[in-house]
Formats: structure tokens, C-alpha cells, sequence
């Protein structure tokens, strides 16, 4: 017998602006959207997790589950995030007493900024600008196939309203489908490929940070396996879940399930 992981690729709830296009979330306070939450959660409890994973570094694991602690004596509000709506919520229905971090990301590690090095080195976006190879950026249609509206806010940042309403359910198929998280992975060699001679700047990017970072993610997953019943819920934005998924079915050592075999639902327009 062995440990059960399932892995619930998420678009970001709370808008963070971080990735290189941002799908602009509605407000999902809003009462439509709660329904349509509640309803997701209420999908997801037959896989009975027995641990819930989310994407924060465990060195904030006590400041989460003091969060969390709160929510469960009914002394916080949720906020816009997926950890709350879907883990928070999950998590205090199944019985949780806590939730488990297990991302790997630390502002201040020099294996996430690379202090000790150039910057250049790793800065494949302004190496490909200064050396016309910006055909290798990545592009909206690799990550999604969601018509909208593209601008760029004051950070720099790229977003993109959706045309169509979607309800969260759909959202939430259509970006767990194995095509189009292989879509979204195979970005990853594109820019890989950006760099000339002894420069490697996509490279760099790709291995030492990125493919890095998720099989970290990986390896804290493991950590919280404690026996062959465990049956973990890990939910994180949708662009890490190829890897991790990868990494745990090559170990052989866990029994992948899909959320698609638990979410159901028809196509919901406003």
C-alpha cells in the first residue's frame, strides 16, 4: 500500500500580479463566487484528504496555522486566496486540526535571489531584449486558451480579463487538464534555449531556480507523509503541478489521483 497525493492546480484567488500573465480573478467574496466555492469544496471532500499541503514555505507554518487556528474558532474571515477559500475551508470540514506548508520560497535565500552571483546571469527576459531573441519569451496562448481583454498595469505586470464568465468548477477542469499543463510546462525549454556561447541565462533560470524549486516542493511533500494511509491534497498554482506531479510518479513510490474525477460540473455563463 502506499500514500495517496493528489495535486489541485490553482489560478491565484487574490490577483498577485507575480507570473509572466496574470488571469484577472473577479472578486471571489462575491456571493456567486462563494457558491460556486462552496461547492467546489463540497466536490473535492470525497477524496477524504487526511492532510492538506499549500503553497507557502514552511518556515511560515506557525503563522498559517495560527490563521487557520483562528478560522476555526471563528475569529477570522477568509480572504481572497485559494489557501482560505479551498484549503481553510476543506481542511475544517475534514477535521483538521492543521494545514501543512510546502513551497519552497524565501525572500531572503540566496538560492532563491542569487546574491552571491550576477544577476545578469540569471535575467533571461533582459538578455533576450538586448540580443533580439524575444521570439523564445513565453506567450499567452502557452498558458491558456481563455480569450480576454491584455493590458499592463503600472508594475510592469501582464493581465488578461476574461471575455466569458467561467464558474469556478470549469476553472478549475480546464486548468487540471494534462494538455494544458503540458502546454504550460513545455515554456520552460523555451527559455531555456535564450542565451548565446558561454551565456546561459535561461538556463540558469530554468534549473537553478525553477526545476530547483519544485523538486524542493516535492521533497517538503514527502516530509508530511507520516504512514501509507495518507491521503494528501496538495493545492498550488497550476504552472508548478507538471513537475511535482512528474517527480512523485517516477518515484513509484505514491498513488497519483486527479481532481478530475472528483470535480463535475456544466459550463456556467453569466
Amino acid at each position: 500500500m502506499k500514500p495517496t497525493i493528489m495535486i489541485l492546480g490553482s489560478t491565484y484567488l487574490h490577483n498577485p500580479g507575480l507570473d509572466v500573465y496574470n488571469f484577472k480573478m473577479d472578486d471571489v467574496l462575491a456571493p456567486k463566487r462563494q457558491d460556486e466555492i462552496k461547492k467546489l469544496v463540497q466536490q473535492l471532500k470525497p477524496f477524504q484528504p487526511t492532510k492538506i499541503a499549500v503553497e507557502q514555505d514552511p518556515s511560515r507554518t506557525d503563522e498559517i496555522n495560527r490563521i487557520y487556528q483562528d478560522y476555526l474558532n471563528n475569529v477570522y474571515e477568509l480572504q481572497r486566496h485559494e489557501i482560505d477559500q479551498i484549503g481553510f475551508r476543506l481542511a475544517k470540514q475534514m477535521g483538521h486540526e492543521k494545514v501543512y506548508c510546502v513551497d519552497h520560497f524565501r525572500p531572503n535565500d540566496p538560492m532563491i535571489h542569487l546574491d552571491e552571483i550576477d544577476r545578469d546571469l540569471i535575467d533571461y527576459f533582459k538578455f533576450a531584449e538586448e540580443n533580439n531573441q524575444e521570439d523564445l519569451f513565453p506567450k499567452y496562448e502557452d498558458f491558456s486558451e481563455v480569450k480576454g481583454k491584455r493590458y499592463k498595469d503600472k508594475s510592469g505586470a501582464t493581465w488578461v480579463e476574461p471575455d466569458q464568465y467561467e464558474s469556478l468548477i470549469d476553472m478549475y477542469r480546464r486548468g487540471n487538464q494534462p494538455e494544458s499543463l503540458y502546454n504550460n510546462h513545455r515554456v520552460y525549454f523555451r527559455i531555456a534555449q535564450i542565451g548565446k556561447g558561454d551565456q546561459y541565462p535561461g538556463a540558469n533560470w530554468v534549473g537553478h531556480l525553477w526545476f530547483a524549486r519544485n523538486l524542493k516542493i516535492y521533497v517538503n511533500l514527502t516530509r508530511i507523509i507520516e504512514s501509507a494511509n495518507d491521503r494528501i491534497l496538495l493545492i498550488i498554482g497550476s504552472g508548478h503541478k507538471y513537475l511535482i506531479q512528474q517527480f512523485l510518479e517516477e518515484s513509484e513510490e505514491y498513488n497519483i489521483e486527479s481532481p478530475l474525477d472528483y470535480l463535475k460540473a456544466e459550463i456556467v455563463n453569466s
